[in-house]
């Protein structure tokens, strides 16, 4: 909803991990103490900021994300959530999500995050088979990961976990076995990510050495169709690119960046996208965790200069972010961040011509890409442009 008096999401980063994943190239970091109470004032100053120029908006979710924000104290968490409702107003559904990984000690705290407010929880379960979380660098193994599975039903309403497929050595039918393993345990969401190697990461170095490799195109396409095809007759169709879903259970929080809403991003290195006056601007807030720091406890002031996005940028952004849900992009949202018609900037002879090949489907409100587009969805984007 990107209208720009719409709902807002509100994304806190809490950079902290225990140990670094050799696939990941998030912003998170290994500390031997955090000055709980340092960071808490960082969060609340920074959200005062925000709320004073955004008055007046309704939180609809607040996601905090990391690093492992499920290492954060439960008070630190109630005191964020308190600050947000003095802010603003909250929506009556207000989705709040906090990721945790499945280690024991972090279970173990589920009931007094749900005490604090925490209503959703997303678990980076990443595989259910040994070998394979150890080659991931997990700290949990998959009976760790079952039991956390089974505390977050117990805890709260609506949980998701993450399966990441598509690894080193891995065939169809061992993917099938895991994922069909999983489906028990499923709660109305799930995101099925593939393997990817991403620059700055240790996998990235490892790969290029040749240490491993990880399936080619057309098995990686494979692993793809056949993700979409156990999942949809289970009753949880993709509704985005990686995500799974039963009807009604998507996650409010990925629907407003899909849907390019406004959102809030506070934390070391968080993203935003907040209109101010009329005017769309993306924000950065500075990475380094000590650095935040000291200038959100200074005077909640920890992100570089608000860059205002032109007509162009927005449309551009709007386009990527929706091709990846199943709903597809809204036409009209188009129109209005690109300030222009449709044909202005879409090419209609190469938009017919995906309608020709099966891999694009367009609606009197929306354009949408079919599994066959969705697997080629960066080259698309450039492609349909003028």
């Amino acid at each position: 909803m990107s209208h720009p008096q719409g709902q807002i999401g509100i994304y806190i980063h809490w950079p902290f991990c225990l140990a670094k994943c050799p696939y990941c190239d998030f912003n998170s970091h290994i500390r031997e103490g955090v000055d709980d109470q340092a960071w808490q004032e960082g969060y609340i100053k920074t959200l005062d900021h925000y709320a004073a120029q955004m008055p007046g908006r309704t939180v609809r979710s607040v996601f905090f994300g990391g690093g492992t924000p499920s290492l954060m104290k439960p008070s630190v968490v109630e005191s964020i959530l308190e600050r947000i409702q003095k802010n603003w107003r909250i929506a009556n559904d207000i989705e709040i999500t906090l990721e945790a990984n499945p280690t024991s000690v972090e279970a173990d705290k589920f009931v007094a995050f749900r005490a604090a407010g925490v209503n959703r929880v997303s678990l980076g379960v990443q595989s259910l088979n040994d070998d394979d979380l150890k080659f991931l660098g997990r700290e949990h193994n998959a009976a760790e990961a079952l039991k956390a599975i089974d505390i977050a039903r117990e805890n709260f309403e609506r949980y998701s976990f993450d399966l990441i497929y598509a690894r080193p050595d891995q065939t169809l039918a061992q993917w099938e076995a895991e994922l069909r393993s999983a489906l028990p345990h499923i709660n109305g969401h799930m995101s099925l990510y593939q393997l990817t190697i991403e620059r700055r990461t240790p996998f990235y170095m490892a790969h290029a050495r040749g240490e491993f490799a990880i399936p080619k195109d057309d098995l990686a396409a494979d692993f793809y169709t056949l993700t979409q095809e156990i999942m949809s007759a289970e009753g949880l169709p993709a509704y985005e690119v990686s995500n799974h879903v039963a009807p009604n259970q998507e996650s409010a929080h990925n629907m407003i960046y899909w849907r390019y809403g406004d959102y809030i991003g506070a934390g070391p290195g968080a993203h935003g996208r907040l209109t101010i006056n009329g005017q769309k601007h993306a924000t950065r807030e500075h990475s380094a965790p000590e650095i935040w720091l000291e200038k959100a406890g200074a005077n909640g002031q920890a992100a570089h200069e608000y860059e205002p996005l032109s007509a162009d940028e927005r449309f551009m952004e709007a386009l990527m972010m929706g091709l990846r849900l199943a709903e597809g992009v809204s036409k009209a949202a188009l129109e209005r961040e690109g300030e222009c018609m449709l044909e202005d900037k879409t090419d209609r002879a190469k938009l017919d011509e995906l309608k020709a090949q099966g891999w694009l489907t367009e609606t009197d409100t929306h354009i949408k890409l079919e599994v066959e587009g969705l697997l080629r969805l960066n080259a698309i984007v450039p492609h349909i442009l003028k």
